[in-house]
């Protein structure tokens, strides 16, 4: 059972090791951990389509097994806020202003989009 779990952290880490290597290859403006999840969605989808159980796969059940403990992987964010709490501080007016900019744009972008949908639809 330990061995299973084993392997499956091996396939997690093996597709954000791919994910990394592609996106160092082409210089691709995306994450490389973004790049390997896709790596391993698309395993995952071949080796379903070839009869394999994928609810008893082991790399989802490692992914399971660290989705429970979700909350630990926020720490290393919470120290890093910490340590650049001085520069925060003193960048709070952009960094609010940036966040709070971003979202409005957000909801109005939205909310046209929704509009748009509904026209095309005939619903309004």
């Amino acid at each position: 059972m330990r061995g299973g779990i084993v392997v499956g952290l091996t396939w997690l880490v093996v597709c954000q090791l791919v994910g990394e290597v592609l996106v160092r290859l082409t210089d691709a403006p995306v994450p490389g951990p973004v790049v390997g999840m896709v790596v391993l969605l698309l395993a995952l989808e071949v080796r379903r389509r070839r009869g394999h159980d994928t609810d008893r796969d082991p790399a989802v059940r490692a992914a399971d097994g660290l989705l429970r403990h979700l909350q630990l992987l926020f720490v290393p964010a919470g120290v890093g806020v910490v340590a650049y709490l001085g520069a925060i501080r003193d960048d709070a007016v952009p960094i609010v202003v940036a966040i709070a900019g971003s979202w409005a744009l957000g909801l109005v972008v939205v909310g046209w989009t929704t509009r748009l949908l509904e026209r095309s639809e005939g619903r309004a």
